[in-house]
């Protein structure tokens, strides 16, 4: 059996490689694995501050974050090897240093940071991982060999910060670089959330892109398997943060998991499933620090029993925008002008509503997002007579509450409600697709956990 294995940022920090070689040891010689890692927790925050401190010249401020940079992968090396290995892993984190180097100070000298520079420089933690990782779990006994996501022939557009996996280009490149490798018997070591496109520029996949990295090569590789190990026992009811209560979905079809992973489940990267759907590869959830506990399977099956909702997932730091004027009522197009001002700006819509009246539209976007919407609105739409005001409400949380069971089960919507307004809370817009099977709603910030507690208990998630 061929598997993939990603290792995300909080399982390979500390004595992290020690658990990964344990999790991969067990399943060799008789399976053929590949690794994915993510950077250590954290760290590719600091490589976009440090990328943005050099673009200021703060040149003090590079030369430390480097060596910060470098201790922190001679810690893992230390933890999981002893300081036997120390100078050898030295070497290796210091030549990856002298390349990130060259790059930070051409930033700083030039006073640019293109989105170009900025994705060379935010993939270097998986860089770091994949070669530092690979020297220790060969020192531990396995044949590893580490390799970036260009490397191991992830070819992407061109969308710096949030690129495309071209999958028919990966196929090949990935197959030619990494299938020598497992029929020598040897581990191949991949930093996630990296590509490059087919001119060789390197490219990253967005926030938890190394999911996208192990989706893909499963495709590409044509493997049995994805497993992605995180720190959490597979795909929740709810946040447990929020409700204590929740449980695992021990099963997920890929639509109830890609509908979880657009509205913020934070298991999965949005895309990480368009890879493995056609092919039917399964996608196993697991937790790192508890690899026998319960986990989720995500499958092309889409089985609808008792539990009609499978889970509920919230959105922080969202806001909404309402657009009215009554030139709108019966003015065709006057919703595609709206959203393609939206879309002008770079913006994602989360949700989206409007009245049977015509005279008003609402979205929901990342609170982030709502000054340059507005000014965007008022600028190409309000000055030009075609809305009359632009409304902004920016203290909101969204909802969602997902599952295949919905779809056709009449009373569902109902229950939602009245659950949430028995919490006496507030519900200030509505969303649902036509598949039925996630239905989103914002409340005020302040209600946001109460709101998800009142959902997952009137459907009892809880309960076995």
């Amino acid at each position: 059996m061929r598997i993939v294995m990603k290792f995300g940022g909080t399982s390979v920090r500390g004595d992290g490689f020690r658990r990964i070689h344990e999790i991969v040891s067990r399943h060799l010689p008789e399976n053929q694995v590949v690794v994915v890692v993510s950077a250590i927790k954290g760290v590719t925050d600091e490589l976009i501050d440090a990328a943005h401190r050099a673009r200021r010249g703060d040149e003090r401020e590079i030369s430390e974050f480097l060596d910060r940079l470098v201790d922190s992968y001679m810690e893992l090396v230390e933890v999981s090897l002893g300081r036997e290995h120390l100078n050898e892993a030295f070497g290796i984190a210091s030549k990856l240093k002298r390349d990130l180097e060259r790059v930070l100070f051409g930033i700083m000298y030039l006073g640019e940071l293109t989105p170009r520079s900025l994705d060379y420089v935010a993939g270097y933690g998986e860089t770091f991982s994949a070669k530092v990782g690979a020297f220790i779990l060969s020192k531990l006994g396995l044949e590893a060999v580490g390799l970036t996501g260009k490397e191991a022939g992830i070819v992407t557009d061109d969308t710096f910060g949030d690129a495309r996996i071209l999958l028919n280009a990966t196929r090949y490149s990935a197959r030619r670089a990494i299938e020598p490798l497992l029929e020598a018997g040897k581990v191949p070591v991949v930093g996630g959330f990296t590509g490059a496109t087919q001119e060789g520029v390197m490219t990253t996949l967005g926030r938890g892109g190394s999911d996208y990295t192990a989706t893909a090569l499963g495709a590409a590789l044509d493997a049995d398997q994805v497993w992605l190990w995180s720190d959490v026992d597979g795909i929740m009811t709810a946040d447990p943060r929020i409700v204590p209560n929740a449980r695992t979905v021990p099963e997920l079809s890929y639509r109830e998991a890609a509908e979880l992973a657009v509205v913020g489940a934070k298991a999965l990267h949005p895309r990480a499933l368009e890879p493995v759907w056609d092919a039917g590869i399964p996608v196993y959830v697991r937790n790192t620090f508890n690899p026998n506990g319960p986990y989720t399977v995500i499958h092309g099956k889409e089985e609808v029993n008792e539990k009609v909702v499978k889970a509920v997932s919230l959105i922080r730091e969202a806001g909404i925008i309402t657009v009215y004027g009554p030139s709108m009522v019966g003015a065709p197009g006057t919703a595609a002008k709206v959203l393609e001002v939206v879309g002008s700006t770079g913006t994602n819509i989360m949700m989206i509503a409007q009245s049977a009246s015509e005279s008003n539209i609402s979205i929901a976007v990342r609170r982030t997002s709502l000054d340059k919407v507005y000014s965007a609105l008022e600028r190409e739409l309000v000055s030009r007579g075609v809305l009359r005001s632009v409304e902004v409400e920016d203290d909101v949380s969204i909802v969602a509450v997902v599952g295949a069971g919905m779809k056709g089960t009449p009373g569902v919507s109902a229950k939602i409600f009245s659950a949430v307004a028995e919490r006496g809370i507030n519900v200030i817009m509505v969303a649902q697709g036509g598949s039925e099977m996630n239905i989103s709603f914002a409340v005020k910030a302040e209600d946001a956990d109460e709101a998800v507690r009142a959902v997952h208990d009137a459907f009892r998630l809880g309960e076995a």
